[in-house]
């Protein structure tokens, strides 16, 4: 049986430990907390372990910034990394599993006007490579991994598809990096989503769910026992996510979730 997380600001209560009671009894096993630029993560260390002296569990971090390691512009890139290796080394404290990143979010879509990047595909595979080394470095260093998210074509134009994150990971030769795979791109990008995991499979790290339409898993079409049934032959055994929007009443949706991914085989 799978483990689910789910994201803090989908929780109710005002503090983590009042988010965990109540995640506790809606049958998850864990909280995952969102980390903003700025080092805020960082400054976030005090209330952090207060939530873990109490028994908060959270086992990974995604981010929430404004950019990210793969960005045009090198301040940014520069910046980007450094964020990314606090945030690694504050879950390491936090005695979690990792960190998860998109390489960009929103900078560039090939489905969009001028359909065509300021840099070409070389320079990209470059900058993606070095960055993922760096961050992998540090992170093996912390005894922490990072998780490379593939995004869907309209939120970022590098790394859309397991196979393209499987090729980057390679190139950086860590154990430090895995793919965090998102059930909601896979959908879009994906032509066969449980293939992809079993090709994928020695390279998944984490994984975060939500359904075909961004709501929380069992407001779309997505086909969950298919999707669970990959990961459970991929041989994952690490934590599901909850990283969605939600429909109907919020505290019903996010109750529902954990019930619903065990009976479709989590």
């Amino acid at each position: 049986m799978l483990k689910t997380a789910c994201q803090e600001q989908l929780l109710p209560g005002t503090t983590l430990q009042e988010k965990w009671e109540f995640a506790q009894s809606a049958g998850y096993d864990g909280i995952e907390l969102r980390a903003k630029g700025d080092l805020h993560f960082q400054g976030r260390l005090p209330e952090l372990r207060r939530a873990l002296a109490d028994g908060v569990v959270m086992p990974t971090v995604c981010v929430e910034m404004l950019h990210f390691f793969g960005a045009f512009d090198a301040e940014q890139r520069r910046d980007a990394l450094v964020q990314m290796k606090s945030q690694l080394s504050v879950i390491a404290e936090l005695g979690g599993l990792g960190a998860q990143t998109p390489a960009s979010y929103g900078m560039f879509s090939r489905r969009l006007p001028p359909f065509e990047p300021p840099r070409g595909e070389e320079e990209e595979r470059a900058i993606l490579v070095e960055g993922l080394t760096e961050l992998g470095e540090h992170a093996r260093a912390e005894g922490v991994t990072l998780f490379l998210e593939p995004l869907n074509r309209y939120e970022d134009h590098m790394v859309n598809r397991l196979d393209q994150a499987v090729d980057l990971i390679r190139a950086t030769g860590l154990d430090s990096v895995r793919i965090g795979i998102d059930s909601y791109h896979m959908n879009i990008e994906e032509a066969d989503p449980p293939g992809a995991i079993l090709a994928a499979a020695p390279y998944i790290g984490h994984a975060q769910v939500s359904d075909s339409n961004r709501f929380q898993p069992g407001a779309g079409h997505l086909d969950w026992p298919a999707w669970l049934g990959a990961l459970e032959a991929a041989g994952y055994d690490g934590y599901l996510a909850v990283e969605c929007r939600l429909t109907g009443d919020p505290v019903d949706a996010v109750r529902s979730v954990p019930a619903f991914l065990r009976r479709n085989g989590a």
